[in-house]
């Protein structure tokens, strides 16, 4: 939260790793924040950071309008390490030479220590492998700092000036192809920065229940509670802060899996005895989808009704509670400056916009990220059914039923993808994996079933494994487990007659079909 007593901030370049440097440093139980590069100076001094990191980039130093800080930022006494491009900043910023490298270094590296004892190479190997992306490298270091690590490729890798305790690495230890990256970035952030930890996820209850008692005093929250991990760890953490007074609505568009309405109502209502209303609007929906098939037009439609529904079911509230997590506040400022800080959800929806700008926006998680939500619901006791519930979007099945929604095609896919989910769960796959559904295909395929010739609904199976939905690959899941779940499909779910496999990674396709 806010009253963090120890943080690392990062100054993001544009790297595509930004965010997993944070990730690996809260993992080490430090509290991390992104910014962008151009982050004021004064406001620096001002969050007192115990250490500054540099993020990679895809720019070259000597690039028009390639990005740079103030070379201030070195006088100010605050350990620095420089990932990078943040490494070639660094050098060129304090006197150093950077060059276009007569070979791009991409890809895995070996690593030689040559100053094992500096504290940067604590428990670090004297040999190890690392993860190489850049095209310009280090030539002539700056004054004052040593070479303590070199490749084949880069004789000036890693260097260090200890007594301002600034370095510089020309690898990246935040991806895991680079063996002792978790290592050095912990020795940086403990035994160079000097941090105690304690960033855990029953520390942040604690925090962030003092923050919303603080922040909605006798007030009343209202939350949209959809039964996803975000809404659901987001109502059980406000449920513990201020109780009856959240107040959460469960909107029943007709478009969700089979039985999930239910599921929701008992965990929630029942089992956690929450204010909680469901409202059942599936009629509403689905007549105004009806005749609808293109993509765009059909989340419109599902959004416009949402904030019908929603809002005319809400009744009197001072908050609106929202499940912003901290990517989605990080894409929210670009690497060139701050942008506006709404959020991408928030645009488009007066009422949503009104509240922002009044201050009536509460966002408790945008702090963490999705596998920190995930501990932070197993820490509130949410079960694990729910923590580890597969990604669904919010427009719910109208996206995976490709051309019209009709209440027909909804039952058919909605028995299909319980056969998957059933067979994904009992075999094991389903905590493996990042998401698995169906997609009702708008087309239709000959078979033959005992003696008759037939003409079935096509279900495409989509099982992907990713980290961060950013990107993703296709599952090479057991010919057994795939067979078993299309002969399934095929005898129980009337009206299909063949299930084909998604085998296309992203990129260059989407998780989702549309």
């Amino acid at each position: 939260m806010t009253s963090q007593s120890e943080v690392v901030l990062i100054l993001d370049f544009g790297s595509q790793y930004t965010q997993l440097i944070a990730r690996r440093i809260r993992e080490q139980q430090v509290y991390c924040e992104i910014h962008p590069y151009s982050l004021p100076l004064e406001e620096l001094r001002r969050r007192k950071p115990k250490g500054i990191i540099l993020s990679g980039g895809p720019a070259s130093i000597y690039a028009p309008g390639s990005p740079r800080i103030e070379p201030q930022l070195y006088a100010l006494g605050v350990p620095i390490l420089g990932i990078c491009y943040g490494l070639q900043l660094t050098a060129f910023l304090l006197g150093g030479k950077v060059a276009r490298a007569a070979e791009r270094e991409y890809g895995r590296a070996q690593l030689d220590l040559t100053q094992a004892g500096s504290p940067l190479w604590k428990d670090v190997p004297e040999r190890s492998t690392v993860w190489m992306s850049h095209g310009d490298r280090l030539e002539v270091p700056p004054e004052g700092f040593e070479v303590i690590g070199r490749t084949a490729g880069s004789p000036y890798a890693v260097i260090s000036d200890s007594k301002r305790r600034i370095y510089g690495i020309q690898f990246h230890p935040e991806v895991v192809h680079t063996e002792a990256g978790e290592r050095i970035l912990r020795n940086f952030v403990y035994d160079i920065c000097g941090c105690r930890g304690g960033w855990t996820m029953r520390n942040f209850v604690v925090e962030a229940v003092g923050e919303i008692r603080r922040k909605v005093g006798a007030g009343r929250v209202v939350l949209g509670l959809s039964g996803g991990v975000d809404s659901s760890v987001l109502a059980l953490l406000l449920h513990q802060a201020i109780g009856e007074r959240l107040h959460c609505v469960f909107v029943d568009n007709g478009l969700l899996r089979q039985g999930e309405s239910d599921k929701v109502y008992c965990t929630f209502h029942d089992r956690f005895h929450l204010n909680f209303e469901r409202v059942d609007a599936s009629e509403q929906f689905l007549g105004r989808l009806q005749g609808v098939e293109d993509p765009e037009e059909k989340r419109r439609i599902i959004g416009e009704e949402f904030v019908k529904v929603f809002f005319s079911s809400a009744g009197e509230f001072d908050f609106l509670a929202q499940g912003t997590l901290y990517p989605d506040v990080i894409e929210s400022v670009s690497t060139q400056g701050p942008s506006d800080t709404i959020k991408t959800h928030h645009n488009r929806v007066p009422q949503i916009l009104a509240l922002d700008r009044q201050g009536r926006i509460l966002e408790p998680l945008k702090e963490l990220f999705k596998d920190e939500v995930r501990r932070l619901g197993a820490e509130l006791g949410l079960p694990e059914e729910i923590i580890h519930r597969h990604p669904f979007p919010g427009p719910g099945l109208a996206v995976r039923i490709i051309g019209e929604v009709t209440r027909e095609r909804l039952e058919t896919l909605r028995r299909a993808d319980a056969l998957i989910l059933e067979e994904m769960k009992a075999s094991g796959f389903y905590r493996k994996v990042w998401q698995a559904f169906g997609i009702l295909l708008p087309t239709r395929a000959v078979g033959v079933m005992g003696d008759e010739r037939t003409y079935g609904n096509v279900i495409a199976l989509r099982v992907v494994e990713s980290r961060d939905a950013m990107t993703a690959d296709w599952v090479d899941l057991p010919h057994e487990l795939l067979g078993r779940i299309a002969n399934r499909i095929v005898g129980e779910v009337p009206g299909v007659g063949r299930v084909v496999y998604d085998i296309t990674s992203k990129p260059p396709a989407t998780i989702e079909w549309e």
